[in-house]
């Protein structure tokens, strides 16, 4: 029921104009948000945010406490209102975007920081008069609902009414419901900017130099295990400096949590997240049963592999990502990213390729690496009136193209649910990594297919198999690591030490014996930013990859229509449950064999890099 800011997943304000960068990267473009605003002193943005609270107060006035009435007796009549709310949405969400996505452009700048704040404080101050109208309609009778919903234009919106029906069992009363929602600007949405503006401006030296997090970070995937090293003790001794910080956030924000799912009536640490993504918790306890049975089938039979690939009985934590002997480390430039991804999606549909395109035509991309940046990548939607951006931290590894080909899958499909509304568009996050992960695939299939040599078709699947592994086994480590947290924190605080204890116990699980997890190590838990912005967020990743391997190898046996079924799927946004999108595909995520399908993918690119390693 809590209603916020949209989550985050510099210097002045961009314009779009590329900005000079490494010379081997080329010119790196920065994004336009005049689409939203012209700046933080924009007369617009002043006038929409004093128009947010004046029409939230007269909406309330308008239609509290007569919404039931006014369903008994008008369908048309409800839909008006309903369309006047999502307007009002969609005018907060504006507002909301600019102000995160010009905060993650530097999050040490001072201006920026208040700005963002005083956006938030601005914007729940408004929203708190809109806070009624779920509640309300929640508490009108389901033989009523169901009546009004005979109109056509109510009709419209039946999908949005039916999901906030899943919450009513969770709705407290409305003066307790306001509390919440005023007070996560001083509580949870404080911690989560001081784990931001914390992580921006920390530095990891290297070499006498002070890196960025993300520039220590690429240092990980380094040819040179000396760079390696180094870069992870920076990581380690940073991480160490500020471990009661990242321990204090952790611990409140959980008991913030658990505080909330308590009074909210949750029976499970994870299922406030299963009701926001759609998904039974019954579908994801199977999705995380079958990959840890899977971890020695996978996760610790490549890391054995690519161990004596490097000539190693044992490989470092910091050798996880190291490139394979004779793998291709040249620095891939920005032109040559963009044509990658876009042939790639270009052969599956010119029409996903043309929606791609103008992400770098009208400068929706902002690409460089530069101090004080948000760290990570991500696709933001904005609002339906305007269009996505997406962040990235290019630094021209192969890896950065993958996440340039997944972020624009993830902005494509943000397009295609655009014309649904403010309401409807959002997609649940078990299916908003579909188009993702399939933008992903088709790159590197298309990379695959132009490997000349076995040496290059071995390093490539090697590099598919080790993204999988993040985003498979990885992020359902991550998974387990939370919820042992939070299942902990309920009764007392954790202290550095045990966090670091679960950390290292999660992560020797789903790594195996291939790889040491030497001192330092214990830390890392420290920067993931899903754990603080988003908990149990991790589990869509596998979700997505394991659902997208089932979909590809439908794409790949299927005859003529399969674009067409795929494009619905994305148009769907958040109007239809996953069991329906996936049926014409003949998928179904609650059959326990489905997850085994998915993961079978990985095990059959291990098996033919043992038959490659055999046959030399």
């Amino acid at each position: 029921m809590r209603t916020t800011l949209p989550s985050i997943p510099s210097y002045a304000l961009s314009n779009g104009e590329p900005v000079a960068s490494d010379a081997a990267l080329g010119a790196l473009p920065n994004w336009d948000l005049t689409a939203l605003y012209a700046d933080m002193d924009a007369p617009e943005l002043r006038a929409d945010l004093e128009r947010c609270k004046t029409d939230a107060v007269a909406f309330e006035e308008r239609y509290k406490g007569k919404l039931a009435e006014i369903a008994t007796r008008s369908g048309d009549e409800l839909a008006a209102i309903l369309a006047d709310y999502e307007k009002l949405e969609d005018l907060m969400g504006r507002i909301g975007s600019f102000a995160a996505l010009s905060y993650t452009e530097n999050t040490t700048d001072p201006q920026r920081q208040k700005f963002y704040g005083d956006v938030q404080d601005k914007l729940t101050a408004a929203s708190v008069h809109m806070l009624f109208f779920v509640l309300e309609l929640n508490r009108i009778e389901d033989a009523v609902l169901d009546k009004a919903a005979e109109s056509a234009a109510l009709a419209h919106y039946k999908p949005w009414l039916e999901d906030i029906r899943m919450e009513r069992a969770h709705q407290l009363e409305d003066q307790i419901e306001q509390l919440f929602h005023e007070k996560h600007v001083t509580g949870a949405g404080a911690w989560n900017r001081l784990f931001d503006e914390t992580i921006s401006a920390s530095r990891y030296e290297v070499d006498g130099q002070e890196l960025a997090i993300e520039q220590c970070l690429n240092l990980l995937q380094d040819s040179d295990g000396a760079v390696r090293e180094k870069a992870a003790a920076a990581l380690s001794k940073t991480f160490a400096r500020n471990l009661s910080v990242f321990t204090l956030i952790t611990n409140t924000l959980a008991k913030d949590k658990e505080t909330y799912d308590r009074w909210h009536k949750f029976d499970d640490i994870a299922d406030s997240r299963h009701l926001s993504n759609r998904v039974e918790r019954e579908v994801v306890d199977a999705l995380v049963e079958a990959v840890r049975e899977a971890y020695p089938r996978i996760s610790h039979r490549y890391y054995a592999m690519k161990a004596k690939w490097l000539g190693m009985e044992q490989m470092n934590f910091w050798d996880r990502n190291a490139p394979l002997p004779k793998a291709d480390t040249k620095v891939i430039p920005w032109d040559e990213a963009r044509s990658t991804v876009l042939e790639a999606y270009g052969r599956f549909s010119p029409e996903l390729a043309g929606i791609a395109k103008d992400f770098f035509d009208k400068n929706w991309i902002d690409a460089p690496a530069r101090p004080g940046k948000a760290p990570g990548a991500f696709a933001h939607p904005t609002v339906p009136s305007a269009h996505p951006y997406i962040l990235l931290n290019y630094q021209g590894k192969i890896r950065d193209v993958m996440t340039l080909a997944h972020e624009l899958g993830h902005g494509v499909h943000q397009v295609l649910a655009a014309p649904n509304g403010a309401l409807m568009a959002p997609t649940p996050l078990t299916l908003a990594e579909t188009a993702s992960v399939f933008g992903e695939m088709l790159t590197f299939k298309d990379l695959l297919a132009k490997a000349e040599t076995p040496e290059k078709r071995k390093i490539m699947l090697a590099s598919k198999v080790e993204d999988m592994i993040n985003t498979v086994v990885r992020q359902i480590a991550f998974y387990t690591f939370e919820r042992k947290v939070h299942e902990l924190r309920k009764e007392g605080e954790l202290t550095a030490e045990l966090l670091g204890e679960i950390w290292l116990g999660v992560q020797e699980e789903s790594l195996g014996d291939a790889i040491k997890l030497n001192e330092g190590y214990e830390n890392y838990w420290t920067y993931i930013p899903h754990f603080i912005h988003s908990p149990f967020y991790v589990y869509a990743y596998a979700f997505g990859d394991c659902l997208v391997n089932s979909l590809y190898a439908v794409y790949e046996e299927a005859e003529d229509g399969f674009q067409q079924k795929y494009f619905e799927l994305l148009k769907a946004g958040g109007t239809k449950h996953h069991s329906e999108l996936l049926a014409p595909f003949g998928l179904d995520a609650t059959d326990p064999a489905f997850w085994q399908k998915g993961l079978s993918v990985i095990e059959r690119l291990i098996d033919e890099l043992e038959e490659m390693d055999q046959a030399s």
